[in-house]
């Protein structure tokens, strides 16, 4: 199973800090340092937010190992065009080691704040479905045109193609809806959810999905499955207790209330090693692949560590 840090890059993450946090992450040998897209804080205050896929670039540029990648972009941000070529720059700068998690966005206000069109949901994924076929197409075809509802494009020529081989793995995400598993089934290397789900509710969106694969004639074993939530892991008891009150304490309002702070302690992603090993053995027979670890404090490097000895223990 491969850990991947993920990390909430519109909370004020400096460049520095982006620095520290690729270097601790390639010292405990995780499988890849994927961040949020977002110009805006969640609880509603605008904050300090260095672009996502800038920072990939970056990141790109300095790193040997790491996947890097977005969870996820939204549409609404980009024109696919612009999109595509800005992951094919980036696969060209990492040696072929990005992957584009892409969605509808959902955050209203920063689309108000930055002026971005933020249409109804189907919309919304209408654009999403063509904006997905526009970036495939634009990795992998010397020459095309599209006329879609919402992007027309003439001779189009995006080149260079990316370095990997057909393209950047595509990462679609939600709730096993029926839209969004068919979208996953046709483009997708990897369906993302919610770590917060039981291992039930993953087994049977797994099994969702081997359905979605089935019903285009895809192999189902060609997708894979990842899960994301908050992590707060520790050595010991005491010490997996102290990190999730750091969390809380730096999640500001949004870990306001009682009940959001009861929600953040049963989250799947607290513990210790051992026992976080243990239950995330039981997602990987329940079908996960992967599994994102939402570090809260940035500059807890020595949570990182405790990363690499957890996904040692996965091995």
């Amino acid at each position: 199973m491969q850990i991947v840090l993920m990390v909430e890059g519109q909370e004020g993450v400096t460049w520095e800090e982006w620095i520290a946090l690729a270097s601790a992450a390639e010292d405990a040998g995780l499988h890849g340092l994927f961040r949020s897209d977002h110009y805006t804080m969640i609880q509603g205050t605008p904050g300090g937010a260095l672009d996502a896929w800038a920072t990939i670039s970056g990141l790109a540029a300095v790193t040997k190992t790491l996947r890097l990648g977005t969870l996820v972009s939204p549409m609404t941000f980009r024109h696919p065009s612009n999109l595509a070529r800005v992951v094919a720059s980036a696969d060209h700068i990492s040696g072929g080691r990005v992957e584009l998690g892409i969605g509808t966005g959902w955050y209203e206000l920063e689309h108000t704040q930055n002026g971005f069109p933020f249409p109804k949901m189907k919309t919304r994924f209408d654009m999403l479905i063509e904006q997905v076929e526009v970036i495939v197409k634009s990795w992998t075809e010397d020459s095309f045109d599209h006329q879609g509802d919402y992007y027309t494009l003439i001779n189009q020529s995006a080149l260079p193609h990316p370095v990997q081989d057909p393209h950047p793995p595509i990462i679609i995400g939600g709730a096993a809806g029926p839209r969004s598993l068919a979208l996953g089934a046709k483009y997708a290397a990897e369906y993302n959810s919610f770590l917060f789900n039981s291992t039930e509710e993953v087994a049977a969106r797994r099994t969702a999905l081997n359905d979605a694969c089935q019903a285009i004639g895809r192999d189902p074993a060609s997708l894979a499955m990842s899960v994301m939530g908050v992590c707060a892991l520790g050595e010991n008891e005491a010490d997996t207790i102290q990190r999730t009150q750091n969390a809380i304490g730096r999640m500001g309002q949004m870990a306001a209330s009682e009940e959001a702070q009861a929600a953040i302690k049963a989250s799947q992603g607290i513990g210790t090693i051992d026992q976080l090993a243990e239950r995330f053995a039981t997602y990987g027979a329940a079908g996960v692949d992967r599994i994102y670890l939402q570090l809260i404090d940035r500059t807890d490097l020595e949570a990182v560590a405790l990363m690499g000895k957890l996904a040692s223990a996965l091995r």
